[in-house]
C-alpha cells in the first residue's frame, strides 16, 4: 500500500493546540522571557514629550515641556525642561539625555521607541537626514522604532513614568523659575534612579538593577 505524507495547514496546527492549551507560554517560560529581555540594558529606549501646564512657574504664563527618556530593561531615566517642542529643541534634550544616562550609567542605546510626532520625525518621511532627530539617532547608529498607531499602551513604560512625575514632583507645585523647575527634576531623577524601588525589577532600583545587567552582559 502507498502512503502519502500529508503536511497540515498552520491554521489547522494552531486550532489543535489551542484546543489543548499548548498556544500559551507556560510559567517557566514566562519567566524565562521576561529573563532574557531583562538582561539587555540599552536594547531599547522609550522617549515621549510631557506637556506641563501653563502656570507651574510662578508669575510665568508660558507653555513648557518635558522630553524624556527610560531604558525599557533598565528603568534608568532622564528628563530634560523644554521651552518648546521644535525638532531642534528636542534634538537636543535627547542628546543631553542620551549622553547623560550613557556617562553615568554605561548604557549604550541600539534602538529608541517613539511615537509619529513631527518632533520625532514622520514614520512616513523619506527625507529622513534632514530632520534633526533622525539625524542624530543615525549619527549615534541608534535605530528608530515607532508605536503602532492608536497604541500609545505600546509606549507605556513612558507613559507611566509621566504620571509618577506628576504625582511625586508637579502636582500642587508652583517653581521659582526655569531654573528651578529644571533642579527640582535633577534632584527627583536621582532618586527615581538610585532609592525609588520598582516591582518591575524585581523590587530593586534602576541603578541597581542596571548593575546586575552590566555585569551579565
Amino acid at each position: 500500500m502507498l502512503f502519502r505524507s500529508h503536511t497540515p495547514k498552520p491554521s489547522t496546527i494552531y486550532a489543535i493546540c489551542s484546543r489543548n492549551g499548548m498556544n500559551r507560554l507556560t510559567p517557566p517560560m514566562k519567566q524565562n522571557k521576561q529573563r532574557i529581555i531583562k538582561t539587555k540594558a540599552g536594547e531599547l529606549v522609550h522617549i515621549d514629550s510631557h506637556y506641563l501646564a501653563r502656570g507651574i512657574i510662578a508669575g510665568d504664563s508660558s507653555r513648557y515641556y518635558l522630553v524624556g527618556l527610560i531604558d525599557a530593561c533598565t528603568r534608568l531615566a532622564w528628563v530634560e525642561v523644554v521651552k518648546d517642542l521644535t525638532a531642534l529643541t528636542v534634538m537636543f534634550a535627547s542628546l543631553k539625555a542620551l549622553n547623560m544616562l550613557s556617562q553615568e550609567y554605561q548604557v549604550r542605546f541600539a534602538e529608541i521607541l517613539s511615537d509619529n510626532g513631527p518632533e520625532f520625525g514622520r514614520k512616513q518621511t523619506k527625507a529622513k537626514q534632514a530632520h534633526p532627530f533622525e539625524r542624530l539617532l543615525q549619527e549615534m547608529s541608534i535605530k528608530h522604532r515607532y508605536i503602532r498607531p492608536y497604541r500609545p499602551q505600546t509606549n507605556g513604560k513612558i507613559e507611566r513614568f509621566w504620571k509618577t512625575i506628576e504625582q511625586d514632583v508637579l502636582e500642587g507645585t508652583y517653581f521659582e523659575d526655569y531654573e528651578h523647575l529644571q533642579k527640582e527634576l535633577t534632584e527627583y531623577l536621582y532618586y527615581y534612579n538610585h532609592e525609588r524601588h520598582h516591582q518591575g525589577i524585581d523590587g530593586k532600583t534602576p541603578a541597581q538593577f542596571n548593575q546586575i545587567c552590566q555585569r551579565i552582559t
